[in-house]
């Protein structure tokens, strides 16, 4: 592990650009389909439960396969993962570029999940190998802007593809980036596995992956239909509740002097526990964020989907210049105060953002959408940074994996609750002008759905109903993101160590134990 972290420095920074060229390719294949859905719709003869599986689909298994993925990693070596996984990626994108129906596309989907939680738990392994604790948050910084510039970034780049070619090289875009990846990482990234030869815990393993896969089918089944919807309920509670089981059946496995697939006592750092729980939260509000700009522009500016796109490059930028410098940031003011920082900028930029009416200036908009991407930047950077600080690089792999699976869930979880939010408000200020039952159902469905109405019954008045309707819930979600961001801020002067209070030889001797 020595000879890793002294091999130059030009190499370790070169391979980091490796790991996050294959971040970057993971990050777009999950947002760019949201753009493509209505095309794939037509062109695959798809369903719309079918367009729902293409999206959850991928979501699932990536979420039952983080936790292994890290095992895998630990114990056969990380970098051999790290490219199987990134060339099986790269084939199961081909796949779907030529997929010649429904089921071959959703069965291509389902591989680039497994493949995917390869990529992305190794890449964040690799950043704990090759850096050294003090050089490992501008690593971060760099490894963090690459994975969230991929959210807003999918829909700018989907948006121009469609307009100009193929559907298909939505996802054979993934295929040179693959290549790319494959080539440095081939070269540059030195191999590395856990020192001790752990056991398969099998029933970890399925109790973690059950668990993690009912929990975010619950989520995305709530931001579908209600929180309130039974199936929704049934599966986020077996979820939680085989979460818990898990956690127990863990401590009792080491206590019997077995090998459990989570050392419970990696959970005795709070800097690890809290630092992956907060960005994990500075993620939630950012992906509530990209959940809703793109409907703002197309519904209420009524702009394409390629310009809608080009107006989330201020997010992107704010990203940039909030994870980039954070670790310079926290080096100097310590990672409390750094985090509480990147909250407090991120409920001020969505506070400004709830002020969003219908008739905006785009400077405005420009510049609070900045403003909390800068924050957000800031707060994944520096949570994921605090977690990997304290994280021994024996256990670099299965670590990773948990920080992975934590922000994942984080996802659908800010989809769902922005959503609600959203919907209800929508739904409260929609005013019905005297239309029939099935068109008050159709308006209801949607702002585009309500928009595509009012258009085809020429009714501007129900047009203008629409969309100050969702202006309005667009403003009341971005106020529960701003409470969202200053109970993170709170949780990051209560729970994060002042300082480096906890050293990773300290760490280190907790896990072994």
């Amino acid at each position: 592990m020595v000879a890793i972290r002294n091999s130059s420095s030009t190499r370790r920074w070169l391979a980091l650009v490796g790991v996050s060229l294959a971040v970057l390719a993971i990050g777009l294949d999950a947002t760019i389909l949201s753009v493509a859905l209505p095309t794939l719709a037509t062109a695959l003869h798809a369903g719309e439960a079918d367009l729902e599986w293409f999206s959850s689909g991928y979501l699932l298994v990536l979420a039952a396969a983080v936790l292994p993925a890290g095992l895998i990693g630990d114990r056969f070596g990380r970098k051999r993962t790290l490219l199987i996984s990134l060339a099986l990626f790269g084939v199961a994108s081909a796949a779907c570029a030529y997929a010649p129906n429904s089921g071959a596309f959703l069965g291509a989907r389902l591989i680039l999940g497994l493949a995917g939680a390869g990529v992305i738990v190794m890449a964040l392994s690799a950043v704990t190998v090759l850096f050294e604790v003090e050089d490992r948050p501008k690593a971060v910084g760099v490894f963090a802007a690459s994975n969230f510039i991929a959210l807003p970034l999918g829909p700018i780049l989907g948006g121009w593809m469609l307009t100009h070619f193929y559907w298909g090289t939505l996802f054979m875009l993934n295929v040179p980036v693959v290549i790319v990846g494959l080539v440095i990482g081939g070269l540059l990234i030195p191999e590395s596995r856990s020192e001790q030869r752990h056991g398969l815990d099998l029933v970890g393993i399925a109790v973690s992956a059950g668990g993690l896969v009912s929990l975010t089918a619950g989520l995305i089944q709530a931001g579908q239909h209600a929180w309130t919807d039974a199936l929704a309920l049934t599966l986020m509670i077996v979820g939680v509740l085989a979460l818990i089981l898990f956690f127990i059946w863990e401590r009792w496995l080491k206590s019997r002097g077995g090998d459990p697939l989570i050392d419970p006592a990696i959970f005795e750092s709070a800097s690890f526990s809290w630092g992956a729980i907060l960005a994990a939260l500075g993620g939630l509000a950012l992906i509530g964020l990209i959940f809703t700009m793109p409907q703002y522009f197309q519904g209420v500016l009524a702009v394409d989907a390629q310009s809608s796109g080009e107006r989330l490059l201020p997010l992107i930028g704010g990203l940039v210049l909030g994870a980039v410098p954070a670790g310079r940031m926290a080096a100097r003011l310590g990672d409390r105060i750094t985090l509480m920082g990147g909250f407090v900028l991120t409920a001020c930029g969505f506070m400004l953002g709830s002020l969003t009416s219908v008739n905006s200036n785009v400077w405005f908009v420009i510049v609070w959408m900045a403003v909390v991407g800068a924050g957000a930047g800031v707060v994944t950077s520096t949570g994921t940074s605090a977690a990997l600080s304290k994280l021994h690089a024996e256990d670099s792999g299965i670590g990773s994996a948990v920080v992975q699976a934590i922000q994942k869930v984080g996802g659908p979880l800010g989809t769902t609750v922005f959503g609600s939010v959203l919907s209800a408000v929508y739904l409260a200020h929609l005013t019905s002008l005297g239309l029939t039952s099935s068109a008050q159902a159709a308006a209801h469905q949607s702002i585009f759905t309500g928009v595509a109405l009012a258009e085809h019954v020429g009714s501007a008045p129900l047009l203008a109903s629409v969309r100050s309707a969702f202006t309005a819930g667009m403003d009341v979600a971005f106020v529960v993101c701003a409470g969202i961001a200053v109970a993170g801020a709170i949780l990051a002067v209560v729970f994060i160590p002042r300082r480096a209070a906890e050293s990773v030889e300290e760490v280190a001797v907790v896990v072994s134990r």
